[in-house]
């Protein structure tokens, strides 16, 4: 054997790139609704640094979108206390903002009821405390 250091022919790792994500992805994350927020956050790809940032320290903008909507499907549903399904079937559009939904809980048409009462039986008639909030099952447990 030499003594002759030899030359470090290994692959050296590359620089990691910044991953960025479709702003239909960002938005899904955030937990907003992509057409109500600014042109600015659906026109270029946001990178997991920036949603990192976002989820962090959110501009007034996505607070004010988060709070007053117009939320998601999904958003929307969970506030009512019903599937997905359920706003499809009653005809709901897609994207209701808080007050709308205030207004449905409030007025408690039938539909909403019955449905309520299928996503989880024993909440249809009793509205909860908060949006979307089911209230506590009264009586006792009957599986025994």
């Amino acid at each position: 054997m030499t003594d002759i250091p030899r030359e470090d022919r290994r692959q050296q790792p590359k620089p990691r790139q910044q991953q960025l994500l479709k702003p239909e992805t960002a938005a899904q994350k955030l937990g907003v609704y992509l057409p109500a927020t600014p042109e600015a956050f659906r026109a270029a790809p946001i990178s997991r640094d920036a949603l990192q940032a976002l989820q962090a320290d959110p501009p007034e903008w996505l607070v004010t979108l988060r709070r007053e909507g117009p939320h998601t499907r999904s958003e929307t549903a969970r506030r009512l206390g019903v599937s997905n399904s359920a706003l499809a079937r009653s005809g709901v559009s897609d994207a209701m903002t808080t007050a709308e939904i205030r207004a449905l809980l409030d007025e408690r048409p039938d539909w909403l009821i019955a449905e309520r009462d299928k996503h989880a039986p024993g909440t249809g008639v009793v509205p909860g405390t908060a949006i979307g909030e089911r209230p506590a099952r009264g009586g006792t447990d009957s599986r025994g």
